[in-house]
Order: C-alpha cells, then sequence, then structure tokens
C-alpha cells in the first residue's frame, strides 16, 4: 500500500531501530488468492513442432540460406517428369486434390411452380429469368458457391433460410453431387516445389544459390502412428553450382545440427536409391546426441540430371531434406509423434505444483481491515488452540462500513478445546492426491516429498469467518460462523478448480480433507444491542 515517505522519514531520524521494525506495517496483506503458488508467473507455452521450426529457420539463415516458400500444390505431370519410372508408385501416396462439379440446374414450370409454392406467391416472368441467369452463372464459375444463397435470396426477394430451404426441396441435384479428382496433387516432397522453384531461378541468380524451405507436405499413409503422420513438416534445403558436390550435404548436415545439440556425425549410403537422385549419392545422416545416442535425423543427395534437364536446371543441385517432427521427437524425447503434434488428443498431466495452484478458497475478505481480521482470528485461534472450554478470546477490534466490530473467537461448550485437532491441518497434493495433513511422523513422507498449498484448514476457516463478517457489516448485522466437522472441501472454505478435479478423479486419485474442525466466531457490533 502507499505510505507517507515524510513520515517515515522522521521515524527513521528520531529511532532508525523501531522504524526499521514497523517496515512490514506498509505492505497489503496477502491474501490467500495472492500467495503462492496460486500468485505466479507463467510464461506462454510454443508448440513444440513450431518451436523446432522456428529454430531451424534461424539456423538455416545464419548458415547463409534464403528462405523460399515452394509451391504446395504439384500438377501429376510434374511428378512423372521427377520420378521417371518411380511415378506410379509416388503417385500412389500423394493426395488428389478433387472437388464438386457444378450442376447444369435448368428451370422448368414444375420447379417455378414449387418455388412459388414455398413463397406463398407468383413469381414474374422477370425474376424468372433473373433466376435463370443466376443459377447459370453459377454453373459458370462467375457466382461462387458460398454467394449462391445470397444472390438466389436477392432475386427471389426472400431470406437467406428460405432459399437454404428451396435449394434443399426443388433442386435435388445439389444434393446429388459427389467429388470429382482434379491432376493436381499436394506436394509429398519437398523436391517437388524445388524443381519448379529452380527453374524460374537459376538462370537470374548469382551461383550457387543456397535456399531453404520449412513448410507442409502430405502423404497419403495407409494409417498414422507412433512415427508416421499424413500431414507433417519437411525441412529442407537445396544448394545450386557449377561445383556443388555431395561434400557439401556433410557440411550442411554438421552446421545444421550441431545447433540442436548433435555433436558427431555418420554419413552412410541410402538403400532406397531414389531416382531423382543421382546413383550413389543418397546418404543417410546418423548424428550423435549427448542423451539417445547415435540417430537417423536427415537425408541428402545430388539430383539426377535427367530431372533437372526436363526443368532446364544445367548446374548440380545438392538437396537435403529431414522432418521437422522427427527432430522434434529427437529433442523432447517423445515416442508418440501423434501426442507431440495433436497433444490435445491425448491425456494431459498435471503436476502436482498445478493442482495445489488450482485449489481456491470460495469465500476470501475483500477489503484490507478484511484480510487484516482473517488474520488475527487466525493467530488467536491458533495461540489459544488448547483452552478449554467455555472460553472466549476477542482477535479484532475495528471499523467495517462505518461500524465499530469486535470480534469474537470462542468456544462455548465445556471439556473441549477452543479449536479441534484439524483446525492445523496443512493442505497438500502428493502424487496426485489432495490431502489435508497434521505435521505428525505419520505423515512426513506426505509433507517431504508433497506440494503445499500454503493453505491449513485454520487459514481457510478463518478467511470464511471474516468475509462473512466483513459482509454482515456492511448490512448492519452481527455474524455467527461455526465450523464443525470437515468431510468436503466446501465445509472448510476450499473449492477445487474443475480440471484439476476432472485429472484426480480420471487417475483414481483422492481429496481427503477430512477432520474435526470445531471453530466458531462470531461478531459484534459496538455501540448497539447484542442480537
Amino acid at each position: 500500500m502507499r505510505f507517507d515517505v515524510e513520515e517515515f522519514k522522521k521515524r527513521a531520524r528520531e529511532d532508525f531501530e523501531h522504524a526499521w521494525h514497523e517496515g512490514p506495517s506498509v505492505l497489503t496483506p496477502a491474501g490467500i488468492e495472492e500467495r503462492y503458488p496460486r500468485l505466479k508467473y507463467t510464461r506462454a507455452t510454443a508448440h513444440p513442432i513450431f518451436e523446432i521450426t522456428q529454430r531451424l529457420r534461424e539456423t538455416y539463415l545464419s548458415m547463409g540460406f534464403d528462405e523460399a516458400m515452394n509451391p504446395i500444390i504439384v500438377e501429376e505431370a510434374d511428378i512423372y517428369r521427377q520420378f521417371g519410372p518411380e511415378a506410379m508408385a509416388v503417385l500412389d501416396r500423394v493426395f488428389y486434390l478433387g472437388g464438386l462439379p457444378r450442376p447444369n440446374v435448368g428451370i422448368a414450370r414444375k420447379q417455378v411452380e414449387e418455388i412459388e409454392a414455398i413463397l406463398g406467391r407468383t413469381i414474374p416472368n422477370e425474376t424468372e429469368e433473373r433466376l435463370r441467369e443466376t443459377l447459370h452463372g453459377y454453373k459458370k464459375g462467375t457466382i461462387d458457391g458460398d454467394e449462391l444463397t445470397h444472390e438466389l435470396a436477392t432475386v427471389l426477394g426472400a431470406d437467406d433460410a428460405t432459399v437454404v430451404h428451396i435449394l434443399d426441396a426443388v433442386f435435388p441435384e445439389f444434393k446429388a453431387l459427389a467429388p470429382e479428382s482434379s491432376r493436381n496433387t499436394l506436394r509429398s516432397h519437398m523436391t517437388s516445389g524445388w524443381f519448379l522453384t529452380l527453374s524460374s531461378l537459376w538462370e537470374k541468380r548469382r551461383l550457387p544459390i543456397r535456399l531453404f524451405s520449412v513448410d507442409r507436405c502430405f502423404r497419403r499413409e495407409q494409417e498414422e502412428g507412433p512415427t508416421r503422420l499424413m500431414a507433417y513438416h519437411s525441412a529442407s534445403c537445396v544448394v545450386a553450382g557449377e561445383d556443388v558436390t555431395l561434400e557439401e550435404g556433410k557440411a550442411v548436415s554438421e552446421a545444421l545440427l550441431s545447433a540442436f545439440g548433435f555433436t558427431e556425425f555418420r554419413f552412410q549410403p541410402d538403400e532406397k536409391r531414389s531416382k531423382y537422385y543421382m546413383p550413389g549419392t543418397q546418404t543417410e545422416v546418423y548424428a550423435r546426441h549427448p542423451v539417445l545416442g547415435w540417430v537417423e535425423v536427415a537425408t541428402f543427395g545430388i539430383y539426377s540430371p535427367s530431372a533437372l534437364a526436363e526443368y532446364g536446371i544445367g548446374v548440380p543441385v545438392m538437396n537435403l531434406g529431414l522432418g521437422v517432427e522427427r527432430l522434434a521427437m529427437i529433442v523432447y524425447q517423445s515416442n508418440d509423434i501423434r501426442q507431440l503434434s495433436f497433444p490435445q488428443f491425448f491425456p494431459q498431466e498435471v503436476s502436482d505444483r498445478d493442482i495445489a495452484g488450482a485449489i481456491h478458497l470460495r469465500e476470501e475478505p475483500r477489503s484490507v481491515l478484511g484480510k487484516q481480521m482473517a488474520e488475527a482470528i487466525r493467530a488467536t485461534a491458533a495461540e489459544h488452540a488448547t483452552a478449554p472450554g467455555p472460553c472466549a478470546f476477542t482477535a479484532w477490534k475495528g471499523e467495517i462500513a462505518g461500524r465499530e466490530i469486535e470480534v469474537i473467537v470462542e468456544e462455548p461448550e465445556s471439556n473441549t478445546k477452543l479449536c479441534g485437532p484439524a483446525c492445523a491441518n496443512e493442505v497438500y497434493v502428493h502424487d496426485g492426491s489432495v490431502l489435508g495433513v497434521p505435521d505428525t511422523e505419520k505423515w512426513a513422507k506426505v509433507r517431504a516429498e508433497g506440494v503445499s498449498t500454503g493453505i491449513t484448514y485454520l487459514d481457510a476457516v478463518a478467511n470464511l469467518a471474516a468475509a462473512r463478517i466483513e459482509e454482515a457489516a456492511r448490512c448492519g448485522e452481527e455474524a455467527h460462523i461455526q465450523v464443525k466437522m470437515s468431510k468436503l472441501p466446501s465445509d472448510i472454505n476450499l473449492r477445487i478448480e474443475e480440471y484439476a478435479m476432472r485429472y484426480i478423479t480420471d487417475h483414481n486419485r483422492k481429496v481427503d480433507l477430512r477432520g474435526p474442525v470445531f471453530l466458531t466466531v462470531r461478531s459484534v457490533i459496538l455501540g448497539q444491542p447484542t442480537q
């Protein structure tokens, strides 16, 4: 809170030691919600695939490679030009692009009568002709599909919902449409795009040309699995120049992968031998990782002159490619590429610390005085916890909402103590379970290994009492709060966020906050008759 600078300067000059000890008085009391682990500074999480993608981009740029965007839609004819006799095998793995044909919708008298019946009025000849023109424009492509409903609504003077009903009831041709495939494919290898890009650049830029691209590719796998996705990211580069050799691939591999912690490299011939590479140049890259040992991470080779000649490219080209998801699996030590790429579809891990931060008070005083009152209730109850009943202790006096309030912690009955034995229990999260435990040898392991919420039963109940006394004072009323046995979190003024509660139940963990609390707090408004 703000404090009087001159006042503290004066106090320090008069009695420095006393002024120093009074320092904490300027701090606003931290409510339970403003305490760790509920109070935290969090950093947003980057998606692992995009994190690796960004690191690859930065590394390539630092190596002097320019970034390129290759075509993602590749004509079938280009696959034959690039892969030669292998084209049919490659095409078996690609996605062809298709779409719905645009039907030739006729308007006969029967259709006009059905439209009139739906509209409840006669269509003039001029409107009928405009309707034909609109449907013809859709067939010819001058009107897009997402515009058709609006255009027809304008012509017919009807709302969109009525037009949708007309299309459904009068023109069954739209419902009978089936998609038709084109000869365009989605890029299955970044190589398909490199041939198109280099054919336009190689004679227009100084050699050697060094380009890279990190982008999506699509492959029609039989099924997705722990190491395969139908849509994946390829980090690919090319070096095109008169004196390019296979040694370029080795040098690029080391420079690129050393940025990810790989320390040694081994190159060996790849048995797959794709036809778009020169014979004997397709090479697998193995790198030693300090944790995982030797792993395969990339492939490179020199494009075949036969394939390059199809695009008029007259210089050797080295191409290196690696799967971003494959590299991410290594970096993050994941064993399932699906879970790494789409974690939202898999069970989410919630740590004990996360659960501890998801435990809150149901009710808490809002004002600074209310928070001071809660702390006074807690301190008084803790100090006199073992006092035998009947007994009463004034915990706090002050002004709330313009009324002088006295707060009393009491035990009206005989043969009992001011506080029940569970008041001192502290709420911990251990191995996914929420437990209220005392400071005893039996629960030493939970207190040592678990995560404390920083909330005792007494903290929670004191805040409940202060919140209700604060609210009652605003209404000119006195309050009486009594907590007996605790069986549920709500019994001691606690709530657990839904996501944490779902994790606890899904993993067969438990919430055990039972215990005898037996604490009574009441307020008295001074200067008026006791209620």
